[in-house]
């Protein structure tokens, strides 16, 4: 029997017609043989979490840099969030849910140590500019497995590059991401901040959780359930007014709040100075770098600053204070 069919036949008959259906993907770059067990949405999804920049993600600042606490989200478990989130909607609106799993997995796989500090730190150094998103396509489609990348299908890269705020996705599985990655951030960086006594609760302005309710739980419950109410067997990804202007409004509030407090923030012209010095260094001392990023230079024909810019952005938060420490700090002589 073979299973992927099975299944495929199972998306024809129970998935929305507006769902994207793994027998009618567009493709890979590279063709490959069917997987007799799944789909070739599944087999994205398994390629993503097997893949290295996604461990990577376990040691990459969300918000805080270097907190001091277990509980304080990284990179990863924002992932893990968003795909959660992304997951409730798609299955709820009869969308293929693989798809959307292997597109919220996928859409930070880019971001640099020390957040969107270290995108803003590498934005300004690389002459070609960095945005996380597109190194998140680079990574899937160039930097894993020694430029040969994860050959994943169009529909899933389409969501990563387009999970952005201003970003378009093709498929109502990716618009269904990009919501869910804003809900995911919002709400539990609110967490943190109050976890980290930058805010409290009350803090947040009542016109905001009127609306939306006013602890995390309510408002993940709100968000979730009137995206499903506004957008079931519709083309689109539909939120009320009244609810999508209090989430807008909300998130920058935490921009004003939070995300640009002193008190976060405090460590990042640090980060910035670390993340110029190694950009520096390996732009001058290029054969120190692993093979796998001499590799692309030498055999594939890369730019010697993006693939440093490449190196940099893959390291993790304390990959990368222990090669500064390891080039820069002076080390105790002994005998």
């Amino acid at each position: 029997m073979n299973i992927r069919q099975k299944n495929e036949e199972k998306e024809k008959k129970f998935l929305s017609p507006y769902a994207a259906l793994s027998c009618e993907s567009k493709g890979r770059d590279r063709e490959e043989p069917q997987c007799d067990l799944r789909t070739v949405y599944q087999r994205d999804r398994d390629r993503i979490i097997h893949c290295k920049a996604f461990r990577r993600l376990k040691h990459k600042t969300q918000v805080f840099l270097a907190p001091m606490g277990d509980h304080y989200r990284t990179r990863l478990t924002h992932t893990l969030e968003v795909s959660q989130i992304a997951r409730t909607i798609a299955k709820s609106l009869d969308l293929n849910e693989d798809l959307t799993e292997a597109i919220a997995l996928g859409h930070d796989l880019g971001h640099t140590p020390f957040g969107h500090a270290g995108e803003r730190t590498l934005n300004k150094l690389c002459s070609k500019g960095f945005r996380h998103y597109e190194q998140s396509i680079r990574v899937v489609e160039v930097l894993e497995n020694n430029g040969m990348g994860l050959n994943l299908t169009k529909e899933v890269r389409d969501g990563i590059i387009n999970h952005r705020t201003s970003g378009n996705p093709s498929t109502l599985e990716g618009k269904v991401v990009r919501l869910s990655d804003k809900i995911a951030y919002i709400n539990h960086d609110i967490d943190d901040a109050i976890r980290g006594k930058i805010i409290c609760e009350k803090d947040i302005p009542k016109e905001y959780t009127d609306v939306l309710g006013n602890t995390t739980k309510k408002r993940l419950d709100t968000l979730v359930k009137d995206i499903v109410r506004n957008s079931y067997g519709v083309n689109d990804i539909l939120m009320s007014g009244e609810v999508q202007k209090a989430m807008m409004d909300l998130r920058q509030y935490m921009f004003t709040s939070v995300y640009t407090n002193p008190l976060a923030k405090s460590e990042e012209s640090k980060a910035y100075e670390m993340i110029t010095l190694l950009f520096e260094y390996y732009l001058k001392h290029i054969d120190e770098m692993p093979d796998e990023f001499k590799y692309l230079i030498n055999e594939c024909g890369e730019d010697e600053e993006q693939v440093v810019c490449d190196y940099i952005a893959g390291m993790s938060d304390q990959y990368s204070v222990s090669t500064f420490q390891t080039i820069f700090i002076p080390k105790s002589w002994k005998m």
